[in-house]
This record gives structure tokens, sequence and C-alpha cells, in this order.
């Protein structure tokens, strides 16, 4: 009973660790973090006043997600790219200018190349 116990907690914490793994305060701007995502997970990410969620939406066959001003001051030029492990770059997004707790929808077609993993970072200028 302990086994299953142990087993029902590491699960659960493999899955926090997944949903949280995108959650970064890097020093750069424009630094990505790095992480790998399968083509079924979510990443969601706070970084220099800016929250990404995005994730991949077979149906449409397209990232999906929204960009998000968490800050108190006006953040500019903000754009997102996402990157396959084939080594194809999605984006980036237009630039936009984010007023404080604007929210911008993030659309990213991928056009039927085939992929495994991903990552994606949104750029602050």
């Amino acid at each position: 009973m302990k086994k299953l116990k142990l087993i029902k907690m590491l699960a659960l914490a493999l899955m926090l660790l997944t949903l949280f793994a995108c959650v970064s305060n890097p020093t750069s701007h424009n630094e990505e973090t790095g992480t790998q995502y399968g083509i079924d997970d979510m990443c969601y990410e706070v970084k220099n006043g800016v929250r990404l969620i995005i994730a991949y939406e077979d149906s449409l066959d397209s990232f999906v997600g929204t960009v998000e001003n968490v800050s108190d001051a006006i953040i500019q030029d903000v754009r997102v790219e996402v990157h396959l492990n084939t080594g194809t770059e999605l984006g980036p997004t237009p630039y936009v200018d984010l007023a404080p707790n604007q929210v911008e929808d993030v659309v990213l077609e991928v056009n039927g190349e085939l992929f495994v993993t991903w990552s994606v970072h949104a750029e602050v200028n």
C-alpha cells in the first residue's frame, strides 16, 4: 500500500513539474529556456512581465495561446517564436506593445510538418 501511495505522489509531482517547467526568470530579455515540450504539452511561462501560455492544437495544426502583460508598465515589442525539433522556426509573430493587463492571442501555423518536440519563447526588446 505504501508503494502505491509513493507512486501516486511521484506521478503527481511529475505532472506538476511538467505543468510549470516553463516558468523561469532569466536575466536576458530574449533568453530561451531551452525546455523541450512533447506534442501534447502546454507551456506556461512568466518572464520579463509577460505571461505566455501556449500549446499545440492538433485540430488546427497550429500552436495556440496568449501573451499577457502582467506588469504595471507598457511592455514594448513583444513577439513569440516556436522552434520545432526539426529545426523549423514558426514565427515570430508581429511585434506588439502590451499595456498592463492586455492579452493578445497567439496563433502559429505548423503547416503539416511532422515534429516530436518543440520549444517556445516570448521576446521582449
